[in-house]
């Protein structure tokens, strides 16, 4: 697993766009003078249009960096699907293609409602860290849950090479949402981990909270070595009771943010909180049992006030 942690802003490849179109229309002088050119010299034209090659090249190359590889999302599903032995997988759609959930009925009747789950950078629905777990103990408590196939890079990716994908689960969160609601459910909660929770905030800044009954964010803020957050999560758009989630020996990012967000809490609804649990790390290994427990005694407040 990639180390995630923060430090200073990656410069990296911020000039050459920029410095090659200036190298295209850069003139040298021939004498301290210049030399006329011809209007309808096709060559006076070279300059301008390797610009324009250079930077369409660079916009299909920067369009190309924000699909998420379906061949790889491909090979996840056929690693799990056949393993999986709690709930059943489903077929979604969206940005024109198929992508994979797996929904879990509630054990209980009625349900409580149901929860969509996001899983963290690179990895799947039935993730052995945080996802897995969920999605298979909150249907125990009463919670239907639809753990949601999130875009994927390669393996190396880091989190500013995830960035220009982040709006791109905007509409995978729009298809699970639909599919619960075919299923009956009327409380839908968004529960997001580590990239997860970059992703579903991009949806929020789009979206606001309209369609979600509450928002839980578990290891927030989490980044790369050298690669801090560019901009603040749009706590502004969140109107639902928000939980925030962390481990005592969570990243140093994740940390601060919790600091960060502690004073806009009651801002954001007076039913917010943040809870740490003790020991455990960004991942929540040998934790998973504690880390159900919290998000599912907090729903019951909100139940209960409903």
């Amino acid at each position: 697993m990639q180390s995630v942690t923060d430090c200073l802003s990656d410069t990296r490849g911020s000039r050459s766009l920029v410095y090659l179109f200036a190298c295209v229309h850069k003139r040298e002088p021939a004498n301290n003078h210049t030399i006329p050119v011809k209007p309808n010299n096709i060559l006076s034209l070279l300059p301008v249009a390797t610009g324009i090659l250079i930077i369409s090249m660079t916009l299909l190359a920067t369009a190309a960096c924000r699909a998420s590889d379906l061949a790889r999302e491909q090979r996840l599903a056929d690693q799990i699907v056949e393993s999986i032995l709690d709930g059943e997988p489903v077929t979604l759609r969206a940005n024109n293609h198929d992508f994979l959930g797996i929904y879990t009925e509630s054990m209980t009747d009625p349900a409580q409602g149901a929860a969509i789950i996001l899983h963290g950078r690179g990895t799947h629905p039935d993730w052995s860290q945080v996802a897995g777990p969920l999605r298979i103990e909150l249907p125990e408590q009463g919670w239907s849950t639809l753990s949601l196939q999130m875009p994927v890079l390669a393996k190396d990716a880091s989190f500013y090479d995830y960035e220009p994908l982040f709006p791109a689960a905007g509409p995978r969160i729009d298809a699970g949402i639909r599919y619960l609601r075919q299923q009956g459910a009327k409380r839908i909660v968004l529960i997001a981990h580590s990239c997860g929770v970059h992703m579903s905030m991009a949806w929020l800044e789009q979206q606001g909270s309209g369609d979600i009954a509450a928002y839980i964010g578990i290891g927030m803020g989490a980044t790369d070595y050298q690669q801090p957050m560019r901009k603040a999560f749009p706590f502004a758009r969140i109107e639902v009771p928000l939980l925030n989630i962390y481990g005592s020996e969570d990243y140093p990012a994740v940390q601060r943010q919790a600091e960060a967000l502690a004073p806009m809490l009651a801002d954001i609804h007076p039913a917010s909180r943040q809870i740490r649990i003790d020991g455990a790390d960004h991942y929540f290994d040998d934790y998973n049992e504690e880390l159900s427990t919290a998000i599912t005694d907090w729903l019951a407040t909100l139940t209960t006030k409903d």
